[in-house]
């Protein structure tokens, strides 16, 4: 099994599938990588040799942010937010949508599984 960044990549995969097992490249960077690289299209990432698995790797670390350094630039970004208190950093805090939606129905993916409140009957009703 090939590795790349310290990702192991599918053997059985196109090279351009393969190399979409990395956090932060698709499916457009990964034809654009192989494009530079020169390997050819619909091979298998088994057949890769060590020099393309080594061309490949240089790249990915000098003209492309992704892995660790990817995750760890996000969460600075998330953290910034937070911290000047600007409305998406306080929905992100709050785990609410951040970019709109709506929250009184729907949300169940941000907001996390309903809770239900249980009602209290009021003094009127039981006479």
């Amino acid at each position: 099994m090939p590795r790349i960044l310290g990702v192991d990549i599918p053997n059985d995969k196109v090279v351009e599938v393969a190399l979409t097992y990395l956090y932060g490249v698709g499916a457009a960077t990964a034809a654009k990588i192989t494009a530079e690289v020169g390997i050819k299209p619909g091979l298998r990432a088994k057949n890769l040799t060590d020099d393309e698995l080594g061309r490949i790797a240089s790249l990915l670390d000098k003209g492309y942010v992704v892995e660790g350094q990817l995750r760890r630039q996000m969460a600075q970004n998330l953290q910034r937010l937070k911290k000047i208190g600007c409305y998406r950093g306080i929905r992100h805090g709050r785990g609410l949508p951040v970019r709109g939606q709506r929250t009184r129905t729907n949300a169940r993916t941000r907001k996390g599984k309903k809770k239900t409140v249980a009602v209290k009957k009021s003094v009127k009703a039981m006479r």
